[in-house]
């Protein structure tokens, strides 16, 4: 974060100044404002929220012993204190101000998509971090506080800022985008993610045109060339479009996908003018479809393809997104157990199926949000893991249609996390592979921590 005096803070949130020790405002702000108290830094911004079960401003001293200097709130705290009507309208305007600041300097990225989105924002930093100074959304943080907290991470050295911007209504993301209007929109694809919110994929299409729509003057669109309705969007801006996939037609090209023994892709990334070799260290042939989206992304920023590839070759994602580790007894645990939704569950049991050992095995839980379909969908995805694996586990009463779909013959119905656990211990062999996969309220990622 750039170092901003309290007063400063308050002049650009439209709040007063409350609190001991820096009645004047003259108290420097010089590291990244955060919401746990917990994750305070030295010279650093805490944000107080009041919810109706804990009321961050009963925290700020807490905050002050890791290292905050001023809380942003809506009362006084013990430390010195901008208090606003609206915290989080607050911490929004203060966002946009500070990027404001850096703009002449700064790359912005938007990355959206229905599944995937996290995953190539990770690849993308990873590759623009080789370039120079970036700042990238931790985990999935992508929405009306995280998305202000990561450009407040933004200091007068960083090149590229890298937003990941996710939304559950149409709307959500003009929103973010009226915060910073992105250099580079990168659209990941149109799923079914959140469809019970949305109501329809043509409302999810909309919600994610906000982000092309939301671009700087002349800002560049990175389109998947797969997805008819991400490619579509090329008529919402009046700029450059680059497109990345799979497909022959694709401007940045990843084809000759070949899985080694762990199911890890190795490919060709091709544009109209040169190639580069890629093989990367994340399970799944999707990821390379990742891949072409994070290396199209940053071509335009003037990355070369081959520098690209190099960094691909050892870039990180975020945790709980197709983990592979060997688990006590010679079995393997593939952990994508962050989130699901129809089409993210079927390319982690590809997965599953490209990795060479004993059973397969896939434990699966509820995928949320999925609104009137869901029964079907969860049949339709029972049925397919059945095709895939050896034998489905089946977690919770919610997973049941999971178990229709699947068939008495190929599936274990369990009645939570805990008897998950319990089976797997007693029935894991030495070379099984085991995939946990379900949406974050289902918690399968307790399943894999026991395991683990």
């Amino acid at each position: 974060m750039i170092p901003l005096s309290v007063g400063e803070i308050a002049t650009v949130v439209g709040g007063s100044i409350s609190g001991d020790g820096d009645s004047d405002g003259s108290m420097m702000v010089t590291a990244p404002a955060v919401l746990d108290s917990r994750r305070a830094e030295r010279g650093g911004l805490f944000v107080a929220f009041a919810g109706e079960r804990v009321d961050g401003h009963d925290y700020a001293e807490q905050a002050g012993r890791f290292g905050a200097v001023a809380v942003l709130g809506s009362r006084p705290t013990p430390l010195p204190t901008v208090v606003v009507e609206d915290a989080q309208a607050a911490l929004q305007a203060l966002a946009a101000h500070v990027v404001g600041r850096l703009r002449d300097g700064l790359t912005v990225f938007g990355v959206t998509g229905s599944q995937g989105k996290t995953s190539t924002k990770d690849l993308l930093a990873a590759v623009l971090s080789s370039t120079g100074p970036t700042i990238a959304t931790f985990g999935s943080f992508n929405n009306e506080l995280g998305v202000p907290l990561t450009m407040l991470r933004a200091d007068a050295t960083t090149r590229f800022l890298v937003l990941e911007m996710g939304a559950r209504h149409v709307g959500d993301i003009a929103q973010l985008t009226g915060l910073v209007a992105p250099d580079i929109a990168v659209v990941v694809n149109v799923g079914r993610a959140h469809l019970g919110e949305f109501g329809s994929r043509a409302a999810i299409a909309e919600a994610k045109g906000e982000l092309v729509r939301g671009l700087a003057p002349g800002g560049t669109a990175v389109l998947n060339a797969d997805d008819p309705r991400a490619v579509a969007m090329r008529s919402l801006t009046e700029g450059p479009v680059l497109t990345f996939g799979r497909a022959e037609h694709a401007d940045v090209r990843a084809f000759g996908v070949v899985l080694d023994r762990l199911g890890r892709p190795s490919f060709t990334l091709r544009t109209a003018d040169t190639s580069a070799s890629v093989a990367l260290p994340h399970v799944g042939a999707h990821q390379a479809f990742k891949a072409s989206a994070a290396a199209a992304s940053a071509l335009v920023a003037g990355v070369p393809l081959d520098m690209a590839a190099a960094r691909l070759a050892t870039a990180a994602l975020s945790r709980w997104r197709m983990e592979l580790r060997g688990l006590a007894g010679g079995a393997m645990l593939l952990n994508d157990s962050y989130n699901a939704n129809p089409d993210s569950t079927r390319a982690a049991l590809d997965a599953l199926a490209a990795i060479e050992g004993g059973r397969r095995i896939a434990v699966l839980g509820e995928m949320l949000e999925l609104g009137d379909d869901s029964g079907a969908e969860h049949r339709a995805v029972g049925e397919y893991a059945a095709s895939r694996a050896d034998l489905v586990v089946a977690v919770g009463r919610a997973a049941l249609s999971i178990a229709e779909g699947a068939g008495e013959r190929a599936v274990v119905v369990v009645a939570d996390n805990g008897a998950a656990v319990a089976w797997l211990r007693t029935q894991l062999a030495a070379g099984d592979v085991v995939l946990v996969k379900a949406s974050r309220g289902a918690r399968l990622d307790e399943v894999a921590a026991a395991l683990a």
